[in-house]
C-alpha cells in the first residue's frame, strides 16, 4: 500500500475511532505528514531560477554573492539568502 493511500485512510478522531496519533502508529506514518503541505513555486521564483541558471551556465565559478549582484543589476531586488535558497 502506498504512502498516499495510507494517509487517505486517516480519519478525524471521534469516540468510535482511535486518535490520530494511534492511527499514524498503526499505519506507520509520521504524524507530521498529516499537516505537511507542499510548497507551490511562485512565478517570481521561477523567473529568478531561470536567470540564475542562464548566468551560471555562462560563468559557473560565480557563487551566490556574485549572482546576487548580477540579479540586482538586472533590476531584481533579491538578497543573498534568497539566491542561495534558489540555487539549491
Amino acid at each position: 500500500m502506498s504512502r498516499a493511500q495510507r494517509l487517505a485512510m486517516i480519519v478525524p478522531p471521534s469516540p468510535a475511532t482511535p486518535s490520530q496519533r494511534r492511527q499514524c502508529q498503526l499505519l506507520v506514518i509520521g504524524r507530521s505528514s498529516l499537516h505537511y503541505q507542499q510548497r507551490e513555486w511562485l512565478t517570481e521564483d521561477l523567473v529568478l531560477m531561470r536567470l540564475i541558471d542562464e548566468h551560471h551556465l555562462l560563468t559557473p565559478v560565480y557563487g551566490s554573492l556574485r549572482i546576487t549582484v548580477h540579479l540586482n543589476r538586472l533590476g531584481h531586488r533579491v538578497n543573498r539568502k534568497q539566491v542561495r535558497r534558489l540555487m539549491r
